[in-house]
């Protein structure tokens, strides 16, 4: 279950020439690749392109109509290999994923298919997430296309451009036989806007018509001698022909301006944020109009040689806006221009970031910098810097008064006792080496768990612990997600745990979905599905390639259970890698599946019980043991009105779910038993509201006969007083 479903927007899929399209741009990326003959269409999903993959998924009749195969791939490795089909037939192919982790895992598969070529348009879209607000680690595409020589297009963040650069994508792969790369940051990807449609196009060729009329052309395979051939050809054919395209198709812009002897070079995604540090120092308007020449290039690798030295050739200072390091651009700009003696000045790190996502803040004052450096009086008005100076100071208040909010689980996340539970065991054992894994679960690194010493990638988490493999008094800890276990740690850690006899643990939770890319199904996942093959255990699949020790627990909430399981997989004399494979279905997924129900029937009258989780101000201590081993949202600190309390007792607040995992670490902790449930009946029935009506009355005479005792006791203090 993905955790937005476009079946609406994917209707717009339909529109025909000359029709509008309003919408993302992720659905847009996905009605240009349509309108271009699109034969096959393969990815992984992960931020920030995981809702193209969905829209995909939903759009699967408009893909059958047109004869387009889709596939979720197992991997980004998978998804790449796919691109094969493209090699020797003259099918248009694309992939997608999450760039660089997802490049990465791909970078074999483009190595081969980049050497041998393409002869159908191939196109791979890649979404760059660097940044703040990136989750991986801080690197860019532009190493990959440099490479492998795959192009790289890089367009402005707009749909009409966005759109324009898949069309080019696949003729320029045509025209030079080499895969492409369609890059597109965070907010190309959720960008909304219009563009002018065209009609959607059947392939050309289907892949079925190739199934049935095979192909085969020796210098394609990356093998030698045709392997030294196909270096030359990228160099002496392909390489000249992208340049020809590029230029002849004017791929990248040049916007003009009034001040001729100053300008700047930019990567195509950097545009709308070039122009509005330009606008803020009134360079610019918020349509675009510019008067700092602009040269915008939509496409960063390979670069023309002619076009920079055109744009340069008559200014004495050019600013390079790259966003990331290494300064790729900013040298090879640097190297055009010495080499054919324009003796423009080049800046860009020097006043930029040299590292870092260039925010509208740095944008702007690497700008200002630029325009202070070569034109002193055009860099920064007074209103402007007063405005400069008082934002700067807000950002800092707000630092000094807000305080810092480490990534956590979700309220209700069946992760959270599983971790809870490592802890209660270490209190016993002591602490153990614990390597973690790309997902949910890496959550368990941060307050207040702090449990985990290292990720290397997604799948890998118990590969990451195989050093450790040696005898010692302790046995290290390994988790991965049923996500990382299915795209590559059934092989790189529980094969090679089992092939090597390792003797430690691996933890393997199973949370239905691929929770951390959106929700989307996997082998294991226990719903139904259309289109794909679930319900395939893991257990099944550990055991296939020869794990023996092997427990399963159903209910990760029970953390009494989690604890014990894992004690006994630290202490047992068994042999050979122990696998625990901790299963409950990802909160957020349950509640997007039962919700919906829930309002229906409460909608129709029926009657629905909803569980109520609370805590008993009278019983709490006030000791919060159980929020330090439990972490979860819902659970807080409540000031009583008691004078003689003085210590704020846990109190659980409407956000609470009803998991119970806050009462089943404080019985597990041997903590307190101040945790209740409560059953909430909706559109009870005649019997339920007699027996509630019963039940308060008693409840008031009760309380009225305690408060006339300590009313008595009172008078009596009074008298004796």
């Amino acid at each position: 279950m993905a955790e937005r479903s476009f079946t609406r927007e994917v209707e717009q899929l339909r529109l025909g020439e000359g029709e509008e399209f309003r919408g993302e741009g992720i659905l847009a990326i996905t009605k240009a690749l349509l309108q271009c003959g699109v034969g096959y269409v393969g990815g992984y999903q992960g931020a920030p392109i995981s809702h193209l993959m969905d829209v995909l998924a939903d759009a699967r009749p408009v893909l059958d109509e047109l004869g387009v195969h889709f596939e979720s791939s197992a991997s980004e490795a998978a998804a790449a290999a796919m691109l094969a089909a493209s090699v020797h037939y003259p099918i248009r192919g694309a992939a997608t994923w999450k760039s660089t982790v997802g490049t990465n895992v791909a970078s074999d598969a483009l190595a081969n298919l980049s050497s041998g070529g393409v002869k159908g348009g191939t196109l791979i879209v890649v979404g760059e997430d660097y940044g703040e607000g990136s989750s991986i680690m801080q690197e860019r595409s532009h190493a990959f296309a440099m490479k492998s020589q795959i192009w790289l297009l890089d367009p402005r963040p707009n749909l009409t451009s966005i759109v324009a650069a898949v069309e080019h994508g696949f003729e320029l792969s045509e025209a030079s036989n080499t895969p492409v790369m369609l890059e597109v940051r965070i907010r190309a990807c959720h960008v909304h806007g219009r563009f002018v449609a065209k009609d959607n196009q059947p392939p050309a060729m289907t892949v079925a018509q190739a199934l049935e009329n095979p192909r085969r052309d020796l210098n394609r395979i990356v093998l030698p001698p045709a392997a030294f051939a196909q270096e030359q050809e990228k160099v002496e054919r392909r390489w000249p022909a992208a340049i020809r395209f590029i230029s002849q198709r004017q791929l990248n812009e040049v916007f003009p301006g009034n001040i001729d002897d100053i300008g700047i070079i930019l990567q195509g995604g950097m545009y709308n944020a070039v122009i509005r540090a330009l606008e803020r120092l009134d360079l610019a308007d918020m349509f675009g109009d510019t008067r700092v020449p602009l040269y915008v290039l939509n496409v960063t690798y390979p670069l023309v040689d002619e076009e920079v030295v055109d744009f340069c050739r008559d200014k004495r200072a050019v600013l390079m806006v790259e966003e990331g390091q290494p300064d790729y651009l900013e040298q090879a700009v640097n190297a055009i221009l010495r080499k054919h003696r324009v003796q423009a000045e080049v800046q860009g790190k020097n006043l930029l970031p040299k590292a870092g996502e260039y925010t509208a803040a740095a944008m702007r004052d690497g700008v200002s910098a630029f325009m202070q450096s070569v034109l002193p009086n055009k860099g920064r008005s007074p209103a402007k810097t007063h405005a400069h100076e008082s934002s700067a100071q807000a950002v800092q208040l707000l630092k000094d008064i807000v305080p810092q909010r480490p990534a956590g689980f979700c309220t209700g996340c069946p992760e959270r006792p599983i971790f809870s539970a490592v802890k209660l065991m270490q209190r016993t054992l002591g602490e153990h080496h614990i390597a973690c894994d790309i997902g949910c679960h890496l959550f368990s690194i941060m307050p207040p768990f702090n449990i985990g010493a290292t990720t290397m990638g997604y799948g890998l988490g118990a590969a990451s612990a195989s050093a450790l493999n040696v005898q010692s008094t302790r046995r290290s800890i390994s988790i991965m997600g049923d996500g990382g276990f299915w795209h590559n740690g059934l092989t790189s850690g529980i094969g090679n745990a089992v092939f090597n006899e390792s003797d430690d643990v691996i933890m393997i939770v199973d949370n239905y979905y691929s929770a951390a890319t959106g929700g989307q199904d996997v082998l294991s996942s226990r719903a139904d599905n259309a289109n794909r093959s679930t319900r395939h255990p893991i257990e099944d699949a550990v055991r296939g390639v020869g794990v023996k020790w092997v427990k399963r627990i159903d209910r990760t909430y029970s953390v009494a259970q989690m604890r014990d399981t894992l004690t006994e997989a630290l202490t047992t004399r068994a042999k050979g890698p122990k696998v625990i494979i901790a299963s409950s279905e990802c909160m957020l997924n349950r509640q997007r599946r039962e919700k919906p129900l829930v309002r229906k029937a409460l909608d129709e009258g029926r009657r629905v019980v909803s569980e109520k989780f609370g805590v008993d101000e009278d019983v709490c201590t006030g000791d919060h043991a159980c929020i330090r081993l439990s972490g979860c949202p819902s659970l807080t600190v409540k000031h009583l009105s008691d004078p003689l309390r003085d210590d704020p007792v846990a109190h659980i607040d409407e956000s609470c779910v009803a998991c119970g995992n806050c009462g089943e670490v404080a019985e597990a902790a041997v903590l307190c038993p101040s945790f209740y449930r409560a059953d909430v009946v909706h559109n009870p029935g005649r019997w339920e509201r007699l027996l509630a009506s019963w039940r308060q009355r008693i409840i008031e005479r009760l309380q009225q006969r305690r408060a006339r005792r300590w009313l008595h006791l009172d008078a009596e203090l009074e008298s004796s007083g």
